[in-house]
């Protein structure tokens, strides 16, 4: 094994997927590319990375409401594009072709162009850290998408992609907890 500097460590261990974080501040919807989601537990929680840098921010912390939508490998062009710009001056939904669709309980619209969509509200901001826990209220999954497989960020501005998928569901299934 070859030495890798500590602040690289994090390229090892990714969380993935990448996803879209849409968001609405009572007039416009804004869409931010987001590398750094987490799930929490079993229970229907996340939590993901973001600040006051970001343009959406504003519109998260006010509303504490968003969507977050999981895009497919077709999509990595538009992920990059939407993560290099800035709500504060482009309409990303007109510039990158996404078509916003009305959620059923949050303002923030979900993606149509993607594999899911999570509508989430805000349930802690811990200033510390820069993370938001989101708590999802409804989920939506495309099942007609050809294509399925989802966007990891490396950290470098290099990415992986899912592949193959293994059922172990049998194996496993006396090991998950009750009601999962």
């Amino acid at each position: 094994m070859e030495p890798l500097a500590l602040s690289k460590a994090f390229t090892l261990i990714e969380p993935g997927p990448v996803v879209l974080v849409t968001t609405h501040d009572g007039h416009v919807p804004n869409v931010m590319t987001i590398s750094w989601m987490m799930v929490l537990d079993f229970s229907p929680r996340f939590a993901m990375t973001t600040g006051a840098w970001n343009h959406s921010y504003a519109a998260l912390t006010q509303t504490k409401a968003c969507v977050i939508a999981v895009p497919t490998i077709d999509l990595l062009d538009t992920v990059v594009g939407v993560g290099t710009c800035s709500g504060a001056d482009t309409d990303k939904f007109r510039k990158f072709g996404l078509t916003p669709v009305k959620a059923r309980h949050v303002q923030a619209p979900l993606i149509a162009e993607c594999l899911g969509n999570i509508e989430c509200r805000v349930l802690e901001v811990v200033e510390r850290y820069d993370i938001v826990v989101l708590e999802a209220v409804a989920a939506h999954r495309d099942d007609k998408r050809r294509e399925k497989r989802l966007i990891h960020a490396v950290g470098d501005g290099t990415f992986t992609v899912d592949g193959r998928h293994f059922d172990r569901r049998d194996a496993m299934r006396s090991k998950l907890p009750t009601g999962v």
